[in-house]
């Protein structure tokens, strides 16, 4: 069976859409092809697949991480889908997307987009270790679990192959985990392990647990702007004085075509 998909990216954390306004065409979309289209040599490459599914009125976001697991929520993936539903599909905005974490609004922000992320829920400390080095962490979900973790320099966290060790009676579903080092005011970096894909280029949801972590570390008013350099670009994060988080960044669609995946 041949389907359409279409290829995208947000600061190089890259997903394959895949059209199925009535569900007919991928069923619950099995974990296998999933697998299949995330696959860097064998399939299409990806950190993820984002279904676009028709409920109701409006469009739901499936997200699955590149190993087919399902996952709550996806930030830069969200802008990715806003902007394959503005090109594709000619929806306008501002738009609100239904997705695992309730219902998110984009709209325009010059040649980016700006997702209103929700409001951040902020737990107690907890640690993170990677090749035998622990450091103390930030609980924070944005929707999805997040480990935030300042270290000295970005190159502390080794190679990130394997998922850093976590209390996995704080995160029994795994966790996403940041490692953030300042650059100046009001200016982090990170490196990100997110769970169900590995190292990727960049984490939306992770630079808006990081943007908080910061925020509050600083004591910083609400509303300050946070610029969050990650390896594939740089998201700016602003935690508002009504305790949502609003994360701007690019999307692009850069190929469509048709695969048997």
């Amino acid at each position: 069976m041949s389907y359409p998909f279409l290829k995208g990216h947000g600061t190089e954390n890259d997903f394959v859409v895949l059209p199925d306004p009535d569900g007919s065409v991928h069923g619950d979309l099995p974990a296998e092809r999933v697998r299949a289209l995330c696959d860097r040599r064998a399939g299409l490459g990806a950190d993820g697949v984002l279904r676009a599914v028709r409920r109701g009125d409006g469009w739901f976001m499936d997200y699955r991480n590149s190993d087919g697991s399902v996952s709550e929520m996806c930030g830069n993936g969200i802008r990715v889908f806003a902007r394959y539903l503005h090109e594709r599909e000619g929806e306008d905005f501002p738009m609100q997307v239904q997705t695992r974490d309730g219902v998110k609004t984009l709209e325009r922000a010059g040649d980016e987009l700006t997702a209103d992320m929700g409001r951040p829920e902020v737990f107690g400390d907890t640690k993170v270790t990677v090749l035998g080095t622990t450091w103390a962490a930030r609980h924070v979900s944005m929707g999805n679990p997040h480990a935030v973790a300042f270290v000295d320099d970005l190159a502390d966290a080794g190679p990130l192959l394997q998922a850093p060790e976590h209390d996995e009676a704080i995160f029994p579903d795994g966790v996403n985990v940041e490692f953030v080092v300042r650059r100046g005011e009001h200016h982090v970096a990170m490196r990100v392990h997110e769970r169900g894909a590995g190292e990727t280029r960049s984490c939306g949801t992770g630079a808006c647990a990081v943007a908080v972590v910061a925020a509050l570390a600083d004591d910083a008013p609400r509303g300050t702007a946070y610029r969050v350099d990650v390896p594939g670009g740089t998201l700016s994060v602003v935690w508002t004085e009504d305790d949502r988080v609003l994360m701007t960044g690019p999307a692009v669609l850069v190929a469509e075509g048709v695969t048997d995946l």
